[in-house]
């Protein structure tokens, strides 16, 4: 049997799971049952997102390797009349198609390891597996394979939601912001010993931080999002269509937020390291009329990680397009990305 696995994180849950999936599959088979498991990394979802498709791509590629059963697994959020699609098996033909959001964000690969264990077990019959050998390759009817959907409702959007950035792992975007990033730490060096900026900081109260806190992430946020492109705009008018729009763009903005928040998050620690070192408490107090204590570091350091993240917005302009797009979402992802903007006559990045 093979895993067919998309490139990026698709392709090292199969790599990991296939470390242990033979003996976990001979064991609950039983009967003396053997499976030798293989892993093929390719994009085997370009340019497609119909399941269908996809299903006869997979029936072509085992017929063309001669594999008794394939796993096909994709970080692609699969949809089928209108409903989002978790898994697509085709016992005659010993075909599963797994699309990974469908099992949420949290414990990942334990879910995928038992999803993958569940069809393969399921699809191992007489006529896939053993000594009577590869099965004979049919054509691929539509309307015969075993479809199974993630609950519908808002309980079922969110963990595919949770799903996809999941796959586009936000925590690369920090990296990926480097320029971003250098003219934020710039930004809060010099704001961290400007005394304008120690009073403003000393006379702003808890709501106007938070505030200050959301404008400046939300900023930088929309700016990233607009700078570089990455709102999807569907070319088809289709329910389904302005469904997977809201989906690919809500997952853009958790994605990016999340990145966002982390360096916010890291501008604010840096920013206090820096403000113990060099602030004195004698100035301090001069300029402000307040004592130097550990409240005021920690205020004046929320305070300057806002100003700087605005500066780091203003920075994100000097990274190419193409650096933000690796960062904020997977290979996947990118490639389709790629696709569409080829198929629109897109401009060329920046």
């Amino acid at each position: 049997m093979a895993l067919l696995a998309d490139p990026d994180a698709p392709t090292e849950i199969a790599q990991r799971m296939a470390r242990t999936l033979s003996a976990r599959l001979a064991e609950k088979a039983g009967q003396g049952r053997r499976f030798d498991v293989e892993v093929v990394s390719e994009p085997f979802t370009s340019g497609t997102e119909d399941p269908p498709t996809l299903m006869r791509r997979i029936m072509d590629r085992g017929s063309a390797e001669n594999w008794d059963i394939v796993v096909a697994l994709t970080d692609l959020p699969l949809h089928s009349q209108g409903r989002r699609l978790a898994v697509n098996l085709n016992h005659a033909h010993g075909l599963a198609l797994l699309s990974l959001p469908s099992l949420g964000g949290l414990r990942l690969q334990t879910r995928a390891r038992r999803a993958v264990e569940e069809a393969v077990l399921g699809l191992a019959g007489p006529h896939t597996t053993g000594a009577e050998g590869p099965p004979r390759r049919q054509p691929l009817e539509e309307g015969t394979d075993d479809l199974r959907y993630v609950v519908s409702g808002p309980r079922g959007y969110l963990r595919v939601l949770v799903g996809m950035v999941r796959a586009n792992r936000p925590w690369r975007l920090v990296p990926g912001l480097s320029k971003a990033l250098a003219a934020a730490l710039a930004t809060g060096a010099v704001a961290t010993v400007n005394s304008t900026v120690w009073s403003l900081a000393a006379s702003l109260s808890t709501p106007r931080l938070v505030i200050a806190m959301v404008g400046s992430v939300a900023i930088m946020i929309g700016w990233l999002i607009v700078d570089a492109e990455l709102w999807h705009r569907s070319a088809e008018s289709s329910p389904e269509a302005r469904q997977r729009a809201r989906l690919y763009n809500t997952s853009t903005v958790m994605t990016v937020g999340i990145g966002v928040l982390v360096c916010y998050v890291g501008l604010m620690v840096i920013n206090w390291v820096w403000a113990l070192f060099i602030l004195n408490d004698q100035v301090f107090a001069s300029a402000t009329r307040s004592p130097l204590h550990a409240e005021e570091y920690w205020t004046l350091s929320w305070f300057v990680a806002s100003v700087a993240t605005v500066g780091g917005a203003l920075g994100s302009g000097l990274e190419s397009d193409e650096a933000i797009r690796a960062a904020a979402y997977s290979k996947r992802e990118q490639e389709r990305r790629r696709t569409l903007q080829d198929d629109h006559g897109g401009q060329p990045s920046k």
